[in-house]
């Protein structure tokens, strides 16, 4: 079973760990830990301590504003190992009693990406959502100059040339490789990372991606939990160094995950300490977090769980909508067709991390990107979820976080979104589908109103 292990080894090695110019290995940072084998291709990664913006707040709460401190006094350090499946209970209580400067123990689970269930074909084709989406572009909100990190299974630029008939810009500089994964930016094979990158393109025509090609990762194994959840916590803390670099009211990224988790088999049960799908303490949730803090707009598909045509990998009993994909701080993305029906496959509520998820719905299931080749539609809540990275990022390009918070986003986008179902918030719509028309009337009251 692949674990995380939260430490807090002594203050020169996690100050070795946050510094980006030295190379640390997880054999210097942890030594010997017993009953645990140690993955040495996983560099430890510094974890943020999270602190209550006000005075005797819960610093484990999601729903309130943390801040997150990095210093070599608050931070902890993450290392990834492997306990043997079927003595994970002893070997836990192993090291709550030989190694009192680990804190937790946390499950890396499996996570894969969301493609759609059925054969059903496309129901219209891009140009149609662009068209639903066409108020955006009028007002000059194009995604110019804004990154959106694609994190998934890696972007073929040249692909997307073929199929937009112009370059898409790659920042190579500000991509991520886990360790392992061998390819340049923007030089994956074709497939759902190229798919997610075209649906972006689609409100956000200008905007550039950043390639972090996570789901690459998975390695074989004997267990069922050889998970990448590690590699997505990795990922994060490069993207959170990225936006610490960057100038505080102007900063801006989008941060698109088509990808989520399907099995409780995959995790430690809810109400266990290193628990994902329920905790808001484990690693990963706070990373969210802290990249929401920072200032991203960070956006999880809601998942192909739905009841009417489930994936067949679904085996969650009830509340499918777990652990980053229903997290308070995220826009968790359900999916329409474009007549602007619910798809059956699209995951309902509510979640677990927050109750109410998904929060909108977006358009999927239409001829696009041919990534998966040319009879095939970009599907799935997979699609739905960059397409509403790209209206995001469509407004970034006018409204960055010192004038439009990540919270102020998320709260724009339900309170415009076109109700359907039940009246206000269900589980089935959230709070209904993406409106660009109700986005740009809203800009426009917040402009007149002086908040620019």
């Amino acid at each position: 079973m692949r674990v995380l292990i939260q430490m807090r080894p002594e203050r020169d090695a996690v100050a070795a760990v946050i510094d980006p110019n030295v190379r640390v290995t997880a054999d210097e940072v942890a030594g010997r830990v017993p009953g645990v084998e140690l993955d040495p291709t996983f560099l430890p990664v510094a974890a943020p301590k999270p602190r209550p913006a006000r005075e005797g707040g819960d610093p484990l709460s999601l729903e309130q504003s943390l801040a997150f401190s990095m210093s070599a006094e608050d931070a902890s350090v993450l290392v990834r190992g492997t306990i043997q499946d079927y003595d994970t209970a002893s070997r836990l209580g192993m090291l709550a009693v030989t190694r009192p400067d680990i804190i937790s123990v946390y499950a890396d689970p499996v996570i894969s990406t969301l493609p759609t269930c059925g054969g059903d074909s496309s129901v219209g084709d891009w140009k149609d959502v662009e068209r639903f989406l066409a108020e955006l572009g009028a007002e000059g909100l194009d995604g110019e100059n804004v990154p959106v990190a694609i994190v998934d299974t890696g972007i073929n630029a040249q692909h997307l040339k073929d199929e937009l008939g112009r370059t898409v810009p790659i920042d190579a500089a500000r991509s991520w490789n886990p360790p392992g994964v061998v390819g340049q930016p923007g030089h994956f094979d074709v497939g759902h990372g190229t798919m997610c990158a075209f649906d972006a393109l689609i409100a956000a025509p200008k905007a550039t991606m950043l390639d972090l090609p996570v789901l690459l990762s998975e390695r074989q194994g004997a267990s069922i939990m050889n998970g990448l959840l590690s590699d997505a916590v990795a990922a994060y803390s490069h993207l959170w160094s990225l936006l610490d670099s960057m100038d505080q009211d102007h900063r801006t990224m989008v941060v698109n995950n088509s990808w989520g988790s399907f099995s409780p088999n995959w995790d430690f049960p809810p109400g266990h300490p290193g628990n994902y799908s329920d905790n808001p303490a484990h690693p990963f949730n706070l990373m969210v977090t802290a990249l929401d803090s920072a200032g991203a707009d960070v956006l999880f598909a809601a998942g192909n769980c739905g009841r009417d045509c489930q994936d067949g990998r679904c085996e969650f009993p009830d509340r499918p909508i777990v652990g980053a994909n229903s997290h308070p701080r995220a826009l968790s993305i359900g999916g329409v067709d474009i007549r602007r029906d619910r798809v059956g496959y699209s995951s309902q509520g509510p979640g677990r991390l927050s109750r109410r998820k998904p929060d909108i719905c977006a358009y999927t299931h239409f001829e696009g990107s041919h990534a998966f080749g040319p009879d095939q539609p970009d599907s799935g809540t997979s699609t739905a979820c960059p397409v509403t990275a790209g209206v995001v990022a469509a407004i970034r390009s006018q409204w960055p976080v010192g004038s439009l918070s990540p919270s102020q986003m998320r709260t724009l986008l339900r309170r415009t979104a076109d109700d359907r179902g039940a009246a206000g918030f269900d589980n089935d719509y959230g709070y209904g589908i993406i409106s660009s028309p109700g986005i740009m009337d809203a800009l426009r009251r917040r402009k007149k109103n002086g908040f620019r």
